[in-house]
């Protein structure tokens, strides 16, 4: 039994097919180019119907039970193709993107303060910048086992975009 297995013992009784479908969301991580945009696109979807409108304590509770599911469905993909952190696999950067708008969210937040749209492309672009070099340490984070290391870099990119984003909407807007 690896490390993380005694975690995630409920991953056993799905099927490959479920578990792999869940990774890749489906058709979305098998485009050719891009996967992990493509992700990250459906990430802003999840944003805008689960979490935009959440209180904090939803925001959070929410952000704990995906990033769970994530670590545990990445882990049993990762096995199951015999893959070390596939591109097919975005389930990490799906669940990662609603922390990018942390504490931005509501009729009154930073959001909607600042026009809608352009902070959340904004905050998208941040994110992918982030995910895709891996500054601050964060490329080390792939280093942990398993699907702990595939999700967590993509948590830690999205905080990171977090905090810039907030920045730049304090100091330039």
């Amino acid at each position: 039994m690896r490390n993380l297995d005694r975690y995630f013992l409920w991953t056993r009784v799905l099927s490959t097919p479920l578990v792999v479908n869940c990774a890749t969301l489906g058709p979305i991580g098998l485009v050719k180019k891009g996967p992990g945009t493509m992700g990250s696109v459906a990430g802003l979807g999840l944003y805008a119907v689960l979490f935009h409108h959440s209180s904090f304590f939803g925001f959070i509770t929410m952000a704990l039970l995906l990033a769970y599911l994530a670590v545990a469905l990445c882990d049993a993909a990762e096995q199951r193709l015999q893959m070390r952190d596939p591109g097919m696999i975005v389930l990490d950067e799906f669940v990662a993107v609603p922390l990018v708008f942390f504490g931005m969210g509501g009729a009154d937040g930073l959001i909607n303060q600042h026009g809608g749209w352009p902070v959340l492309l904004a905050g998208f672009v941040l994110f992918r910048i982030f995910d895709i070099f891996k500054p601050f340490g964060i490329n080390r984070l792939q280093n942990l086992p398993g699907g702990l290391g595939c999700v967590a870099d993509d948590l830690a990119a999205a905080m990171a975009s977090c905090v810039v984003l907030h920045l730049i909407l304090f100091f330039v807007f």
